[in-house]
């Protein structure tokens, strides 16, 4: 029993290698010569738990993407491809069926096989390589005031600037210095913690902990619209959602540009987000006494039909349900490009990426505050569409049969992610004038070239990929799969050392 495992020593070896362990089986058809073929693709997990390797590979192209983009010292142009000819026959095609449709609802007819098919047009107008909608927003918004709460400080709002830069200073040597900012914005406390756990597990507030961790991404978002407006030009920024020893959701923000730092704490103090939503502080059913549906959800007692989520929104009162504002331990610091401290910075924001929120309790004193984390977070709604909205007396948003409070299939509610469920790594759209899809194009041009391989464009429609069935006699055991994934990387890398060896050898006179 004290032996290694075969195939536990092949994963290790993968691992050394950079090969997926987790491989997903799909088969190829070459439309261009029919022939058809089962290939490994990466499980691309960003968790290491699931996929070191894929895991690793992610967080260094995430580290290259911040690298890029953090000082960049000519504005990022962004002008979009022309339309083909093909893209606007599909357009031209969607206008004709729009007029049908508007048409027929005209006369009074039936439309739902028409509104089918241009549901399909817009899925294929996605497909062919068109952004958005043609017919954009089409649902009614509802709006509320936008007037400022009494118990936060006002902003100072400057003029806006068409550039993505920040200011540049000139040293006494007259060279020029472009520095921008590291931040770190965390949540207020919830009670006294000492070494990741409650002092006074009693006195914690654990409900007001789950609904910050529910609505971080919204106050995250609020933050960059007040940092903007201060600044007075697009603030481009790249930031991670990472956890506190305390299990709370905190921000690492690499910010392009600078401001005092006097400002961006007063940014941070006068940054906050309403949540207006149905009240969802005293249960009305719980237990074995839950709503019943009958064409929609009732009360168990009375039959009495619950208010939907859009009668509900139209009894809110003045107060909101819910206010999530930052702590008070607000971290800024100056960046120069090229720094240590840049690098530094860079490692640090990618730190734990590769990991869960709700990974690494340490003791049996943080699980136990895990678990009543947990507890208090089950029965808080997480979304509109959130079945927990039935123990308050509210019928969810879409909602349907079998819903039960305390069974959302959120990932919001699930342990690994603790409340958060929002992206992990925020990137505004002008950081590094470059997609991820990109990034990840430019590391594979850099490979196929040391490895003396052309990097020629594939027709996106030449091939189609269809999922293997379990079973199917063209796929190998996955031990099989890394073995031969293994001998490929090993070939690659002895090719790459032999490559450096001639390159460092000094050419004959």
């Amino acid at each position: 029993m004290a032996q290694p495992l075969a195939r536990d020593v092949a994963e290790e070896i993968a691992k050394l290698h950079g090969v997926c362990i987790r491989p997903v089986a799909l088969r190829r058809l070459d439309m261009t010569t029919g022939k058809s073929e089962v290939v490994d693709v990466p499980c691309g997990s960003p968790l290491e738990s699931k996929c070191h390797p894929c895991a690793k590979r992610n967080r260094q192209l995430r580290m290259a993407q911040c690298r890029e983009g953090w000082h960049l010292d000519e504005e990022p142009i962004i002008t979009p491809d022309e339309a083909t000819d093909g893209q606007r026959r599909l357009v031209e095609f969607r206008a004709d069926m729009q007029a049908k449709r508007d048409a027929e609802e005209k006369a009074g007819g039936d439309t739902s096989d028409l509104d089918a098919v241009l549901t399909g047009l817009d899925i294929e107008i996605n497909e062919a390589g068109m952004r958005g909608y043609v017919l954009g927003r089409t649902g009614s918004k509802r709006v509320r005031s936008t007037k400022r709460r009494q118990d936060a400080p006002d902003l100072p709002k400057r003029k806006m600037a068409s550039t993505t830069l920040g200011r540049t200073f000139e040293a006494a040597d007259g060279r020029t210095y472009r520095p921008s900012l590291f931040v770190t914005l965390t949540l207020p406390s919830y009670g006294k913690v000492m070494n990741g756990a409650p002092v006074d597990p009693d006195t914690y507030d654990y409900v007001r902990a789950a609904r910050d961790a529910l609505h971080f991404s919204k106050l995250v978002d609020r933050f960059v619209q007040n940092l903007r407006r201060v600044a007075g030009y697009d603030v481009q920024y790249f930031a991670t959602v990472e956890p506190q020893k305390r299990l709370a959701p905190h921000l690492h923000m690499a910010v392009r540009g600078t401001l005092p730092r006097a400002e961006m704490k007063q940014i941070a103090a006068a940054t906050y987000h309403q949540v207006w939503w149905p009240q969802a502080d005293e249960a009305r059913f719980e237990g074995d006494r839950l709503p019943i549906w009958n064409d929609g959800y009732v009360d168990p007692d009375t039959g009495e039909v619950l208010p939907t989520w859009d009668e509900a929104l139209d009894q809110l009162g003045d107060e909101p349900m819910h206010v999530i504002r930052f702590g008070d331990q607000v971290d800024v610091k100056g960046v120069l490009a090229g720094s240590p401290d840049a690098d530094q910075c860079i490692r640090y924001l990618s730190k734990y990426l590769t990991k869960s929120l709700g990974e690494n309790l340490d003791g049996q004193a943080q699980r136990d505050h895990a678990a009543r984390f947990m507890d208090a977070l089950r029965y808080e709604p997480c979304s509109p569409t959130c079945p927990n909205w039935l123990r308050y007396g509210v019928q969810p948003k879409i909602a349907k049969p079998g819903m039960v409070p305390g069974c959302c299939r959120s990932k919001a509610h699930k342990p690994e992610h603790l409340g958060y469920a929002g992206r992990r790594v925020l990137v505004s759209r002008k950081w590094s004038n470059k997609t991820l899809a990109e990034h990840k194009q430019d590391r594979r041009t850099w490979v196929l070239e040391a490895l003396g391989q052309a990097d020629e464009p594939t027709d996106p429609h030449r091939y189609v990929w269809q999922p293997v069935r379990p079973g199917d006699p063209d796929v190998s055991p996955i031990g099989v799969r890394l073995l031969r994934s293994i001998a490929e990387r090993q070939r690659w890398r002895a090719h790459l050392r032999r490559l450096e060896e001639l390159s460092a050898t000094p050419q004959a006179a």
